[in-house]
């Protein structure tokens, strides 16, 4: 039998065993650490130079300059140009949906006169460059490539820069493809803390960005937090995770494998199923007995399940969404009959998949909402990426003659309380000149 924890809400000690379920250490090793802390500094004082050392020491690249590793926008559209059929379908589909959705994001400017004529309002500005980490190391992500470009090309963002680990084969075609579908403008094959880094403070050849997004290692996780502040970060985000709520009426074989799609991602990411019969979670451990030695990752999966995911037995439904907002899962998929009836009572996940047809991959891949979701119990405070991500809202006002008196009277008053006198006789001045 494949090893999963088995949980019981009614037992005593539940509370206690689902937070040690849930918990994961996000405090960053100190090896990594101070790895990190090195190269940044080292990319910050020689530019190029560090970045290509690193490179061709952890990446194993022959280049002699950080020219040779950027991609050109011929390469990019040679990619696209010969991938299979079925492949260009599919990923032309999926950026058109993506790209479709991401539409309906965008923010614009706003303004409105109040009584006094005095003029407020907001402005909306797309970021100026912004720079995406596309992982390369147990596999290739042109989906990733998808999710972090399209919404900001879609918010405007003049320049998108690109970094990604090389790979070799097909897998290196599909992502490159996916540059080019989602406009990116330059796309350098680097990758780690050099990467980020060189997004962070700009080389020679590689301009400082306002921004970096997109997923990545221990190395690339501890770079993005450090760096915050000089550029701004998406998120650091924790391993994947699935939570599924079921009635027990799906096929015992699709809760499974639904597990399984987190699963597969690495050995420290998070699948967990909240059910009230006891039955039908027999059922799932059965299927995931059945299907496991079918899967080509099984081996990542089997390692999953039994250090981080969990088959939890509830009193009922309610009690399962109770659950459910505790955890705030990355993905949360809602595998019942009525799915809208219990929407409701669900406030903090960063996707909710609603009904038994939708499963998380769809959202991975092609469904149209960003798969880049909030992880480690943060979709309590943090949102999906997207549009608004690459847009910036700047403050307008303009005071008219009459509401310098007004409003100057209120400020005069509270600067004053707060012992800033320049403040109070800024605000005063104008006032007096009114009188």
């Amino acid at each position: 039998m494949t090893q999963i924890q088995r949980l019981d809400s009614q037992a005593p000690d539940f509370r206690s065993r689902l937070h040690a379920l849930l918990a994961f250490e996000t405090a960053q090793d100190p090896q990594v650490d101070h790895a990190v802390q090195a190269i940044l500094a080292d990319v910050k004082q020689r530019g190029d130079a560090a970045v290509l050392e690193y490179t061709c020491r952890f990446d194993k690249s022959t280049a002699t300059s950080l020219n040779q590793l950027e991609m050109s926008q011929a390469t990019l559209k040679a990619a696209y140009d010969t991938l299979p059929e079925r492949e260009k379908n599919a990923l032309t589909q999926a950026a058109q949906r993506v790209r479709s959705y991401h539409e309906r994001q965008k923010q614009q400017s706003w303004q409105y006169t109040d009584e006094d004529g005095t003029l407020l309002g907001q402005k909306i500005t797309p970021l100026d460059r912004i720079g995406i980490y596309v992982p390369g190391g147990k596999a290739a992500y042109p989906s990733s490539v998808l999710m972090n470009a399209m919404p900001a090309q879609v918010a405007g963002v003049e320049e998108i820069i690109m970094v990604s680990p090389a790979r070799g084969g097909d897998e290196q075609q599909l992502v490159l493809a996916a540059a080019y579908l989602a406009g990116v403008h330059r796309v350098f094959s680097i990758g780690g803390a050099q990467a980020v880094a060189a997004l962070a403070y700009g080389t020679e050849t590689i301009p400082q960005v306002d921004k970096i997004v997109g997923p990545g290692n221990a190395y690339v996780a501890a770079a993005k937090r450090h760096v915050f502040g000089v550029v701004g970060i998406d998120m650091v985000a924790g391993p994947s995770e699935i939570l599924v709520i079921c009635d027990g009426s799906t096929d015992p074989d699709w809760i499974a494998m639904d597990l399984f799609s987190q699963a597969e991602h690495d050995e420290i990411a998070q699948s967990i199923l909240l059910c009230p019969d006891q039955a039908f979670i027999d059922q799932v451990q059965a299927s995931i007995d059945k299907l496991l030695p079918q899967m080509p990752r099984r081996e990542i999966i089997a390692a999953s399940l039994a250090n981080r995911g969990a088959l939890i037995k509830v009193g009922s439904m309610d009690e399962a969404c109770d659950i459910a907002n505790f955890i705030a899962p990355e993905h949360l998929e809602l595998s019942v009959a009525q799915p809208h009836d219990w929407l409701p009572k669900l406030r903090h996940a960063g996707a909710i998949f609603m009904g038994r047809f939708t499963s998380e991959s769809l959202g991975d891949y092609c469904a149209g909402p960003n798969h880049v979701l909030p992880t480690s119990r943060t979709a309590r405070f943090a949102s999906p990426l997207g549009v608004y991500d690459f847009q910036k809202r700047t403050s307008l006002i303009e005071v008219s003659a009459a509401g310098a008196v007004s409003l100057g009277k209120i400020a005069s008053v509270l600067a004053h309380g707060e012992g800033l006198q320049a403040h109070a006789r800024s605000a005063e001045l104008r006032l007096e000149s009114q009188q």
